[in-house]
């Protein structure tokens, strides 16, 4: 584990999981963000040329993160938008704003390593920790 990465992937039968960690829950989101971009794009290809808005609604903490991680591959799917950077404007236990700031997919820039589906509630956990917050997703590949 790399504590400076933010995050770490493990295995879960035909699936991938996400641990994130951060000082506050603000970076766990990113962080989270940045592990789930890390299964799909060769990390440090996107530039930040382009800067779109995201926002999302949730019942609680937990469906907020799988809402955000949703709304991030829709906008890979659809968009076709590849991430570099995020930042949460405005984070609560039920919203969130943020900038995401990437560029169109370029195939021969941007080696794709794998795909994700969607993110799933199967053993989601957002919780504080001695030393900040951490969140625990598994992902759809």
């Amino acid at each position: 584990m790399d504590d400076d990465a933010g995050f770490e992937i493990f295995a879960v039968t035909a699936d991938k999981g996400i641990r994130a960690w951060g000082r506050d829950l603000r970076e766990v989101f990113v962080n989270a963000a940045r592990g789930m971009w890390s299964l799909m794009v060769e990390p440090g290809t996107a530039r930040c040329r382009q800067r779109l808005t995201v926002t999302v609604e949730a019942a609680d903490r937990e469906t907020l993160l799988v809402a955000w991680l949703n709304e991030l591959l829709y906008l890979y799917e659809v968009e076709e938008f590849v991430a570099a950077e995020f930042s949460m404007r405005h984070l609560t236990d039920t919203a969130l704003a943020a900038e995401v700031c990437g560029e169109r997919v370029d195939r021969e820039r941007h080696p794709l390593v794998g795909h994700v589906k969607a993110a799933t509630y199967h053993l989601l956990e957002v919780c504080p920790t001695e030393s900040g917050w951490k969140a625990q997703v598994v992902v759809d590949v």
